[in-house]
């Protein structure tokens, strides 16, 4: 037995391999692909620097204290020495120039220097030819094909672009998934044998079925002009130094990407400057005033005189346009429009929040953490006027009177709340207590007549509720 399984151990064995895989050993083949570099996006401006102030106005405070390090007190103690000595003024040398239109009832901004310290120092006003910031002049650079940053009103259109073929590419799935369901049953019938009423039956026999009508829908999203591919050029595809590059060779020295014909920075700049900016900054009433009376940085014109109007002529004015049409100067009462809104405009400036007009949500106000380029509105503000004194009660036709101003439906309220809900928004209802006819007439600055506005404005009160729409599916505790 031994002697058999030595023979069987010293018997030829043979061993069978795989072949290796086939090499290409051509040099293109050797060199690893790189992939095809795109081009680098644009660095966005600094926010937080650009827009650091809240409020156009120059502040200097005093160096943080370290407790541990002397020359830290030395150091404060040295700036307030320095700012007693010589004090610099917090307020522009020439204060910013604007002009009423009564067409309007607007307060129009034409220097550009103070539409941009207007804007980008708290986010005062709208540019005229822009949904919000001025930005016309670069949209029209980047229209005429010069040097310009993008704009606010352009990353609008590309996500809107974007979000319009997200929706064509879903219905085009949609469309796909119903037809390939309608072919399975199809198909199962043809095997089964069965003569059941299947989907394409069942919907097949009513005119306009859920199937056909969502095909109809989706037909004018997922139809496509047809591309003529001989009207496009030829291309070429090279490799250089392990970069793919890819090239047209039958363009002119004028369409190449670095050819001289490129024009740079240094022939665009001329026909840059040469643009004229046609935009103007709009300001409210409300900002305006507050501006002018509460900053103090900026000067509002006559549009007949060109000069400028007082703090008094300007209360007066504003107070008259808040009605159409315009009322005279006897029949003002504490109920302005204008003082009701700009009340709450004060309030809210006052406590930190950049405040906007909200007309695009149904509401006056809109409540800015920070402002509109650093995120949403956090709060929509609806002003109502409340009458709680008891002359408004003194006489029944005063009563009715007051009652329809202050009284709101149900349904408004309803629907106000439903489109603050849809747009992620608190609903903040703010109540001004308007104070009687005779505060108006105790708050006069001496025997001039001139009405004390800072006085004036302390007779009003201001209540703040905020409202939350209940959903009865996740608010059941």
């Amino acid at each position: 037995m031994q002697e058999l399984w030595a023979q069987r151990d010293t018997r030829p064995t043979t061993t069978y391999t795989r072949p290796p895989p086939a090499v290409m050993t051509t040099p293109e083949a050797t060199k690893p692909l790189s992939p095809i570099k795109e081009p680098p996006r644009p660095s966005k401006p600094n926010f937080a620097r650009l827009y650091a102030k809240p409020f156009p106005l120059n502040t200097y405070p005093l160096p943080p204290l370290i407790p541990h390090n002397a020359f830290s007190v030395l150091h404060i103690a040295f700036t307030y020495i320095y700012h007693h000595i010589a004090r610099a003024s917090s307020h522009p040398k020439i204060p910013y120039q604007a002009y009423f239109s009564p067409e309007t009832r607007s307060i129009h901004v034409t220097d550009q220097v103070a539409i941009r310290a207007l804007w980008e120092s708290g986010f005062f006003g709208k540019g005229s030819l822009s949904r919000s910031e001025p930005t016309w002049l670069d949209r029209e650079k980047r229209r005429r094909g010069l040097l310009a940053n993008e704009t606010s009103e352009e990353v609008t259109r590309q996500r809107r672009e974007e979000r319009k073929k997200f929706k064509k590419e879903r219905a085009r799935k949609e469309r796909e998934a119903i037809e390939e369901k309608l072919k399975e049953e199809e198909q199962s019938k043809q095997n089964s044998g069965i003569a059941t009423r299947t989907a394409r039956a069942r919907y097949e026999g009513i005119d306009g079925g859920p199937v056909e009508s969502l095909a109809k829908s989706i037909e004018p999203l997922i139809a496509e002009e047809p591309t003529n591919f001989s009207d496009l050029p030829p291309m070429v595809i090279t490799k250089q130094n392990g970069v793919i590059e890819e090239k047209n060779p039958t363009a002119t020295p004028s369409q190449l990407p670095n050819s001289a014909a490129t024009p740079t920075q240094w022939t665009l700049e001329p026909e840059a400057a040469a643009i004229t900016n046609q935009e103007q900054l709009h300001l409210t009433p409300s900002e305006a005033f507050f501006l002018a009376y509460g900053l103090g940085v900026l000067q509002i014109l006559d549009p007949k005189t060109h000069h400028p109007l007082t703090i008094s002529a300007l209360f007066t004015l504003f107070r008259q346009t808040s009605y159409f049409p315009p009322r005279q100067f006897p029949t003002l009462s504490p109920d302005d429009p204008f003082l009701v809104d700009y009340i709450t405009y004060h309030h809210f400036r006052s406590l930190g929040w950049v405040v906007r007009p909200g007309i695009k949500f149904a509401v006056d106000w809109l409540l800015y953490l920070r402002g509109p380029v650093f995120s949403h509105a956090e709060f929509a503000v609806t002003v109502i006027p409340a009458y709680r004194h008891p002359y408004w009660r003194s006489s029944e036709a005063l009563k009715q009177e007051t009652l329809k101003k202050e009284r709101k439906t149900w349904w408004w309220l309803h629907c106000l709340n439903r489109v603050q809900s849809q747009v992620r928004k608190s609903l903040v209802l703010v109540y001004v207590e308007v104070p009687p006819p005779s505060a108006l007439a105790t708050c006069h600055a001496g025997d001039t007549g001139v009405v004390d506005i800072g006085r004036f404005f302390k007779t009003y009160k201001v209540r703040e509720l905020t409202l939350k729409r209940w959903i009865p599916n996740r608010e059941r505790d």
